[in-house]
């Protein structure tokens, strides 16, 4: 008898060429990118974590969200994160998420899951540029920029 298993087919189709895309050079660049795609209708009210997919010019392949929460925070599967990462062959990434606060400090928690992404990137050779925070206003806050990434 014949065993029968499933197909796991792994795909990134580009729709705009990277030759076109344009490359982040600073936070401002990324934060401004970054909330320009943010839901206006939401920012105030549900977190919601987002992944900057970049190729090794710092080309911007996509941004995918990851997860969307309640008014405190979002859950975020690093399993997940990771299968988006490898699948778009990214070779950096830039994390953000929102604070529908304003606050634009980061949590302890904040801190924790950074670290704990940085820690898994590095196992893949993908680096982790940034994590930004991103409030309503269109203000943000860089992890890099504080030097605690």
């Amino acid at each position: 008898m014949k065993n029968k298993v499933n197909e796991i087919r792994i795909s990134y189709k580009e729709k705009i060429a990277l030759s076109k895309s344009p490359a982040i050079k600073s936070s401002a660049d990324a934060g401004k990118l970054l909330f320009e795609t943010w839901d206006k209708n939401t920012i105030e009210v549900q977190e919601s974590f987002k992944v900057l997919l970049l190729n090794n010019s710092n080309k911007i392949k996509g941004i995918y969200q990851l997860s969307t929460g309640g008014i405190t925070g979002t859950l975020v599967d690093i399993r997940i994160l990771f299968a988006v990462i490898l699948k778009s062959l990214s070779v950096a990434v830039i994390l953000s998420h929102s604070h529908p606060s304003g606050k634009l400090i980061p949590s302890e928690a904040d801190k924790q899951l950074t670290q704990k992404i940085k820690n898994a990137a590095a196992f893949f050779d993908v680096k982790v540029l940034d994590h930004l925070i991103i409030v309503p206003n269109g203000d943000y806050y860089s992890f890099a920029d504080n030097d605690i990434l």
